[in-house]
């Protein structure tokens, strides 16, 4: 259930609230607004002793309502949370009117491949640093990135721009060392169920992209993202990065459905991965703009200064330029949606 107090209430107002939930079993999360603070209770009475603690609750007269959540997942549903959240990141906000562009190479792989992406996109216009310091592949062959010497290169790059890093964290045990470096904590779609993980990411207080799984359900995203807000975590994204299907022309299918979709269901914050999606860079423009036009709250691009050389994802990295040109065509879209970038 959902508990809404007025706006007057005060800090010990949440906790007689706070206290009342833990007393019949359940864990309460607190998220304070700018006009009323609302406590999310999570756990799992009988009916009629739910019903009863609700009826206890709304006598109290710093209680506004108590909102009955029949989704499985409490926090992320829009039913106790009608209006859309808002993340800020350094000097932008996710899921405000600015259209937010996080673009660079999938992986950290030098320092000038880094710190030269870094420079092109800032001056195309983008948002926020993505590199992958950490890679989790399908391979174990395969390059699974410069780990924390990726960290420090990402570091370097933020200070020279000033852009605020997105990079991915694999294994609890890097954890602590990435959360020095990331403005945005990055869960991959392998990583979309590993129930540890999200929760000790869910202790965190940095803001998370949490990437659908390549065969999940929109409500077992749901539900991973709950696992992040159970614990504590409120500053969740979601990211739309493309499914597995029977289609074999593109590396995923990109399923631009589950943006509207998820936002009928959830007040977080939504954005698409053309890169992944598509697998393909003639692909990345098309989908780029299809994705502001279905709704969504930002991109993730990949961009390499020479892809040809690039030690993974070659095929769907654009080019400096070529990211140039697309931030252009994006305008008229994004205006067209209400939104700037």
């Amino acid at each position: 259930m959902i508990i809404i107090l007025h706006g007057a209430a005060t800090d010990q107002n949440v906790d007689e609230v706070v206290g009342k939930l833990r007393e019949n079993g359940y864990e309460a999360n607190v998220s304070r607004g700018v006009e009323r603070t609302i406590l999310g209770a999570v756990g799992a009475l009988e009916e009629p002793q739910k019903e009863l603690l609700a009826e206890r609750l709304t006598t109290l007269p710093f209680v506004e309502r108590v909102v009955p959540i029949l989704k499985p997942y409490k926090l992320v549903s829009r039913e106790g949370h009608p209006e859309p959240s808002t993340i800020p990141v350094g000097d932008t906000t996710v899921g405000g009117r600015r259209l937010c562009v996080v673009a660079g190479p999938c992986a950290v792989e030098s320092r000038e491949q880094i710190l030269a992406t870094a420079a092109d996109v800032k001056a195309a216009g983008a948002t926020m640093l993505r590199g992958g310091a950490f890679k989790p592949r399908t391979s174990p062959y395969d390059f699974q990135g410069m780990k924390e010497a990726g960290l420090d290169l990402l570091r370097e790059a933020r200070q020279q721009t000033g852009l605020p890093i997105v990079t991915e964290v694999v294994d609890v045990r890097d954890l602590e060392r990435v959360l020095e470096v990331a403005d945005i904590l990055q869960l991959g779609t392998r990583n979309m169920q590993n129930f540890a993980l999200l929760s000790a990411v869910g202790e965190c207080r940095t803001p998370v992209i949490l990437k659908r799984g390549m065969s999940a359900t929109i409500e077992e995203w749901l539900k991973a993202a709950e696992y992040l807000m159970a614990r504590g975590n409120h500053f969740v994204i979601l990211c739309e990065r493309g499914i597995r299907t029977f289609e074999t022309y593109t590396r995923n299918t990109l399923d631009l459905s589950a943006v509207p979709a998820v936002k009928e269901l959830t007040h977080l914050p939504v954005f698409v991965d053309p890169s992944h999606g598509a697998g393909k860079r003639s692909l990345v423009g098309p989908l780029s703009l299809a994705a502001i036009a279905a709704g969504a709250d930002g991109l993730l691009i990949e961009v390499h200064p020479q892809p040809e050389q690039a030690v993974s994802d070659a095929q769907q990295q654009l080019t400096p330029s070529e990211f140039a040109v697309l931030m252009s065509s994006l305008r008229p879209i994004v205006e067209a949606v209400g939104r700037e970038v």
